[in-house]
């Protein structure tokens, strides 16, 4: 049977950057795992780890509750790579010093690397990195640490135990900043570490597949089907490791976006040939949400209604035993607080925090390993077209959240075809697989206009378009001035009851990305 993949564990500490930290790891082609500080070194031993990152934190190490590693990582005889605050905690917990800066020391500096180094192989002596701390080391352990490298403010910005491939830097490596940062990490996974970098995503398919095999053995799984990246990428998985054990159920709920519903069953049904229930419940929904303008009272009723639908259909499927889901690492990550870690939660996602606390199915999460790059990756290993793969991020409750004001069968309609123009525009100008989302919002209001030398009084659309890398924060993306005035003219000419398009030019924070 085939072992699992080498990989590297990051111990988060608190630090923005430890998700980036895992992705540069695999960038190298080699597995990493985000775990508390707290894990203590028998538990990691038995992940069997190539190496270990302990990231950066917010934290001084003298201040009360300041997060600690296990002492006892240093003599696994595992390599262990400090970086920032994981350098001042290395030092500190062997017998070191800090001590607070004359300042903080935050953005560019010049590293000197002071001598040969497999940290440093094929690098450069003289290196741009990115600084973020207010602490730095003082004074060296008397066990003997081996400088690396210096900076203008930081003579100990990177440093080795002697006799152990235990290595710390102060600076940040996987930020973009650092410009040779990637192959830094690199070299500490592939040089030091001794990883293969054999873990790919055709690896990844091989070995999910007879997971969930295994997993599975001869139940049927139910999985709900939204046409969005990581469902359609879940069920392209499990349907390669259980074929027709697998039942997709497809709740149209009214509030999709143009042709939705069409391309869910042409896709799913006929060219993967997967057993497909397909539900049109848009009256039912429609009728719930009649007369209803509060945001939240929207989301609970679509949420409601859903389950109450969802529920129904998979109640018909026998000897069903598991309930799949596109879960994320990101999702799993974000919506689980790590027992002790100092970062704050960041968000509640329906898929992880949603589910009721009895469950009779079990739950089957083949992506939950994954950031969303990797889930698109996938999906293309696994033959799904690329317009699903590179699909924007589109909420759960769908249109409902982009229509201010009450939702009504006219209204929905008019939203529908100003968001297919908006796609429409934005893919023909090649922007849509650059921006983070890009889409119209309907506005309850009227305002005179003048069409066809006559006197309208029609409803406004907003354009919301951003530039993100997570979702966490976004910019308004400055689209050129010409595909805007394509776009609103589109918007204008063609959907009938619409005389005037505004654009949403407020970043987040301290705005949302959809508007409700």
């Amino acid at each position: 049977m085939e072992t699992s993949p080498e990989k590297i564990i990051v111990l988060d500490f608190g630090s923005q950057y430890s998700q980036l930290i895992a992705r540069r790891i695999r960038e190298c082609h080699v597995y990493s795992r985000i775990m508390p500080f707290s894990t203590s070194a028998e538990a990691l031993r038995s992940e069997n780890p190539k190496g270990i990152i302990l990231s950066g934190g917010p934290a001084s190490v003298y201040a009360p509750g300041a997060p600690k590693c296990d002492p006892a990582i240093f003599d696994l005889g595992i390599p262990v790579l400090g970086i920032c605050y994981g350098l001042q905690l290395t030092i500190h917990t062997l017998g070191g010093g800090i001590e607070r800066g004359a300042a903080r020391e935050y953005g560019k500096a010049v590293l000197q690397v002071k001598t040969d180094s497999p940290l440093f192989a094929g690098l450069p002596g003289t290196l741009e990195v990115w600084m973020s701390h207010g602490d730095k080391v003082s004074r060296l352990p008397e066990s003997g640490v081996e400088v690396l490298g210096s900076s203008g403010n930081t003579e100990y910005c990177a440093v080795k135990l002697r006799g152990k491939d235990i290595y710390g830097i102060q600076f940040h490596p996987e930020v973009a900043h650092t410009p040779r940062g990637r192959e830094i990490i690199a070299n500490f996974c592939l040089k030091i570490c001794g990883c293969a970098g054999n873990w790919t995503m055709s690896s990844f398919i091989d070995t999910s597949v007879r997971e969930i095999r295994e997993k599975v053995g001869d139940s049927n799984v139910i999985l709900g089907l939204s046409g969005g990246v990581d469902s359609s990428v879940a069920a392209a998985l499990i349907h390669r490791a259980v074929g027709r054990q697998l039942h997709c159920i497809f709740v149209d709920n009214g509030l999709l976006r143009k042709n939705e519903a069409a391309r869910v069953r042409e896709l799913f049904g006929r060219n993967f040939n997967m057993k497909l229930i397909s539900i049109d419940a848009s009256e039912r929904f429609l009728s719930k949400l009649a007369g209803v303008a509060d945001p939240e009272t929207k989301r609970k009723i679509i949420g409601r209604e859903f389950v109450e639908v969802f529920d129904a259909a998979a109640e018909k499927i026998e000897n069903a035993g598991f309930l799949a889901q596109g879960t994320t690492y990101p999702d799993v990550i974000e919506s689980i607080s790590i027992d002790g870690n100092p970062a704050a939660l960041i968000k509640s996602h329906h898929n992880v925090g949603g589910l009721p606390e009895k469950m009779k199915l079990k739950l089957l999460e083949p992506l939950n390993r994954l950031f969303k790059d990797e889930v698109r990756e996938l999906g293309r290993e696994l033959g799904l077209p690329e317009d699903v793969v590179m699909r924007q991020p589109f909420p759960g409750p769908g249109l409902a959240v982009r229509h201010l004001g009450p939702v009504t069968k006219e209204t929905l309609e008019i939203l529908r075809s100003a968001d297919e123009i908006v796609t429409r525009e934005i893919k023909k100008a090649g922007f849509y697989c650059r921006l983070w989302q890009s889409f119209a919002v309907f506005l309850p209001v009227r305002s005179v206009g003048v069409m066809g030398d006559e006197r309208s009084y029609d409803y406004c659309i907003a354009l919301r378009v951003v530039e993100s890398s997570d979702g966490m924060t976004a910019d308004w993306a400055d689209l050129p001035a010409d595909l805007v005035r394509r776009i609103s003219g589109g918007i204008t000419n063609e959907v009938p009851g619409v005389n005037r398009v505004v654009y949403d030019v407020t970043s987040k924070p301290p705005a949302t990305i959809e508007w409700e």
